[in-house]
């Protein structure tokens, strides 16, 4: 029994390579990676990550919350047609046309292959390879699909929750008053490979209650399902780190609700069908009350009259070094008093070996800061800070 297990795992992990899914993730990786560094160096000319930021984040976290999902799917039983598989996938690439990385999100991609399910299972399909995989899932009910949606929508909130503040992008927009402002993107994907039994000949029942979510099959197979999950967040009225956390803990509120629904499903199948939209509607819903706060929110990075609002901090840099933090204020360098990016500039000329900078924190409380200067330090102190469309402004200080 051990030894079948353990050769089903690696035919479910060699199954991963024939999903598109796997490989087109990491495309949309580089591809939100070298977009973002193209948008921060036209607004600063210097990028604050360089483009492989996206691709790193891919995978490390997205591992950790596959094996969790992977445990609670196996230890439960959690069986879906492999029909369902394809759809979510179809879907994945679909959705991901559109640009914002919020709709390839478990809420829209499974959500909207459970209700495709519902109407195209049993039918036959005209196309080579899914033609047997569409026949053999009967149109009805899959609950088992509506609680995997939740745990997915669980481990969303949570990777959004732990991960999503993580180095969000400065940018600079105009507001509805034509004054030029900043704002911190939050867009993010995450690769959750998922171990589920699909319907095979391989592994039988090793307990007379499992699985609990089965789809009335007495053999199973393991699969590997690689699933893309993404976040898009812009945010302009607060600090990035916490609109980010309230954003993951909604999410993750959601997955719980739709999890007990979608429980209910496994005695009552019209109960999946709720979890499902409850999904969708939430999801969409988080989103949209989240945008309506923050238009009616002012902008917390825009030019102030008491000094000089950090946007962005450039890793490695001095001002990374002496560890200021996006949020901060810088009141005065050297003992000067700055106001914009030019008092600051003829402040650190005073002594170009050393900076001192009176800094108010996120919370008011004033600190000092200081370090040695030295040539080969990276764009000068590596902060960036809301500037004017004027060609000299455009750089990092």
């Amino acid at each position: 029994m051990i030894e079948q297990w353990g050769i089903e795992v690696l035919k479910g992990i060699g199954r991963m390579l024939l999903n598109p899914v796997f490989y087109y993730a990491f495309f949309l990786g580089a591809v939100l990676g070298v977009s973002r560094v193209k948008r921060e160096r036209k607004n600063f000319t210097v990028r604050a990550q360089d483009a492989y930021f996206e691709l790193r984040q891919l995978v490390s976290a997205g591992l950790i919350a596959g094996l969790v999902l992977s445990l609670v799917a196996l230890a439960t039983g959690l069986a879906v047609p492999v029909a369902a598989i394809m759809l979510a996938a179809l879907f994945t690439l679909l959705f991901s046309l559109i640009g914002n990385m919020r709709l390839i999100g478990p809420a829209y991609t499974v959500g909207a292959a459970f209700f495709a399910l519902i109407y195209l299972g049993g039918k036959t399909l005209n196309v080579p390879y899914v033609r047997e995989a569409f026949e053999s899932a009967s149109g009805r009910i899959y609950p088992s699909i509506a609680v995997l949606l939740a745990l997915l929508l669980i481990a969303e909130g949570i990777l959004i929750l732990k991960r999503g503040s993580i180095a969000t992008s400065p940018k600079l927009i105009t507001s509805k008053r034509g004054q030029r402002v900043g704002v911190h993107e939050a867009k993010r994907l995450w690769l959750v490979p998922v171990f589920l039994l699909i319907p095979g000949s391989v592994l039988t029942l090793p307990f007379d209650w499992w699985p609990v979510f089965s789809i009335g099959e007495n053999t199973y197979s393991l699969f590997l399902v690689p699933f893309a999950i993404g976040m898009h967040q812009q945010i302009q009225g607060m600090l990035p780190a916490e609109a980010v956390r309230g954003y993951g803990k909604n999410v993750t509120t959601l997955g719980v609700l739709v999890l007990l629904v979608s429980a209910a499903g496994y005695w009552y199948p019209v109960a999946s069908i709720g979890a499902a939209a409850i999904a969708i509607l939430g999801r969409e819903g988080i989103a949209f009350f989240q945008k309506i706060k923050e238009d009616n929110r002012p902008f917390y990075f825009s030019r102030k009259n008491e000094g000089l609002m950090i946007l962005g901090v450039l890793p490695g840099s001095p001002a990374d070094k002496m560890d200021l933090k996006v949020g901060e204020l810088i009141s005065k360098a050297n003992g000067m008093p700055v106001r914009d990016e030019n008092e600051l500039y003829e402040a650190l000329l005073q002594n170009r070996a050393h900076c001192k900078l009176e800094v108010f924190d996120t919370n008011g409380q004033i600190r000092f800061v200081q370090r040695a200067l030295y040539e080969n330090d990276h764009h000068e102190l590596g902060i960036l800070f809301v500037h004017d469309d004027r060609k000299w402004d455009e750089k990092a200080v």
